[in-house]
């Protein structure tokens, strides 16, 4: 691929100055562009930092639990009300890549296009890219995005793949986990480790029967878990999103979240937590980035892959070689 020249790298940078200006403006289309940026890693450095200056207002809500918990549905909902309570919102909806173009498989989003009229409302689909849990790498900027141009409300809606949700700690201020009765494997779930990082927990279809044991088993495993010591109590709330029910009471409990979140000065401790887990992310990702792209190390890495693989070398100490290397 050949090399831009120093005009063609300034058109671009102009252009993400550009994008970054129409973003703060609230304007859909530049934020839609400057996240595909993001995505592609096109974004400049200078255009990430004004984003990230400009953010920290929104209340990020992740939405997270089992594939067919009525996710989406729920998503759309809430969107809908919020947008009632005079609210801007942006919605970010984590799904599986295709295995063939890398995008997202969009699925049940086809349903949100009826936001696509309102200008105080951003839906964005992104693929996960091979990524780990139930987040996309980009997810944390996309987010910011959203909250730059003025979004009150950001919510996350991640894949659904199990213990891999509890990454949506490293984005969200408030979790919801969604559950449904009748499915065993929710309990098995949440066992396995959302129940630590649920602030609301959503007993999604209530018409179902089962709904009520399931909110019995949820108040069991709260009395049972190791929760962090933040002196809040998850709330559980019972809603039908098919049918528009238990939707308000869903807001208001994480309303009052977010409120507790204030008042006790949490909500600087986990956002500091969340730029820890960032930091480090980042740091990784520039490592190994620059492992893989630099043809002098690129070859050294082979190299001990196959030192390690033959036992003439062991994985801790090529690591070692790699790092004092690169300093």
């Amino acid at each position: 691929m050949p090399r831009r020249g120093p005009r063609s790298l300034l058109h671009s940078e102009s252009r993400s100055a550009d994008l970054l200006d129409g973003t703060l403006r609230g304007d859909r289309l530049s934020a839609a562009r400057l996240i595909t940026k993001i995505e592609n890693n096109e974004a400049p450095l200078d255009t990430l930092r004004a984003i990230h200056k400009h953010s920290g207002r929104a209340h990020v809500i992740g939405i997270t639990g089992a594939p067919g918990a009525g996710k989406s549905t729920l998503v759309d909902k809430l969107a809908d009300h919020y947008r009632k309570l005079g609210k801007k919102v942006g919605v970010v909806c984590v799904d599986p890549s295709s295995p063939f173009t890398g995008g997202a498989i969009l699925g049940d989003r086809i349903r949100m296009q009826t936001r696509s009229t309102d200008k105080d409302v951003f839906v964005r689909s992104m693929g996960t890219r091979g990524s780990l849990g139930g987040l996309a790498r980009a997810t944390n900027d996309t987010v910011k995005v959203l909250d730059a141009m003025g979004k009150d409300v950001v919510i996350v809606e991640t894949v659904g793949v199990g213990q891999g949700e509890v990454d949506i700690v490293r984005t969200a201020d408030t979790i919801v986990v969604v559950l449904v009765p009748g499915m065993g494997d929710d309990v098995q779930t949440i066992k396995a480790g959302i129940m630590e990082i649920g602030d609301v927990f959503c007993v999604n279809k209530a018409d179902r029967d089962g709904a009520n044991r399931t909110v019995m088993e949820v108040t069991q495993l709260l009395e049972m878990v190791m929760r962090p010591d933040d002196a809040w109590t998850p709330l559980i709330v019972q809603t039908i999103a098919a049918e528009d029910k238990g939707v308000d009471e869903l807001i208001t409990s994480v309303t009052k979240h977010f409120a507790h979140l204030q008042s006790s000065g949490e909500l600087a401790v986990r956002r500091r937590k969340r730029s820890e887990a960032e930091l480090l992310e980042i740091l990784k990702s520039r490592l190994v980035h620059y492992v893989m792209s630099e043809d002098k190390m690129r070859g050294r890495f082979d190299t001990y892959v196959d030192e390690i693989a033959r036992r003439e070398r062991d994985p801790h100490e090529a690591a070692a070689r790699i790092l004092d290397e690169w300093r």
